[in-house]
């Protein structure tokens, strides 16, 4: 996690904090007026990618799937966030991450744009 926020400090991505578990990333973003979603998610999964496999850090080629997951969070959650990425070895020591997927989705009323369940999400 460390090499994702030296390369979003080089990037000039306010990355405030990095946690995740073995099949996902959470990151804390703040974004600047100039900058988009899709190009931080583009500049961070990309430069990782490219650093994981010139490093040999797996046994086979890593790649990131295409899409993310993005929502904004008020200032007065902000620190509830950083805990939660905090403690993600723990919370899916609990929970796997489909279970987690499924609980949110069902708690706030999202559901799957196809049958088959990695498409992203839309609110009824």
């Amino acid at each position: 996690m460390y090499h994702l926020s030296e390369n979003a400090k080089e990037k000039e991505i306010w990355l405030d904090k990095v946690g995740g578990h073995k099949e996902h990333v959470h990151c804390l973003i703040s974004i600047g007026k100039e900058q988009t979603i899709s190009k931080i998610a583009q500049l961070i999964k990309g430069e990782s990618s490219f650093w994981i496999n010139k490093n040999k850090l797996i046994p086979y080629k890593f790649s990131w799937q295409d899409d993310f997951w993005a929502v904004s969070v008020s200032e007065s959650h902000i620190e509830r966030v950083r805990k939660y990425i905090d403690k993600q070895e723990e919370h899916h020591g609990k929970k796997s991450f489909d279970e987690e997927v499924e609980t949110f989705m069902e708690k706030y009323g999202w559901n799957y744009l196809s049958e088959e369940k990695d498409q992203l999400w839309l609110k009824p």
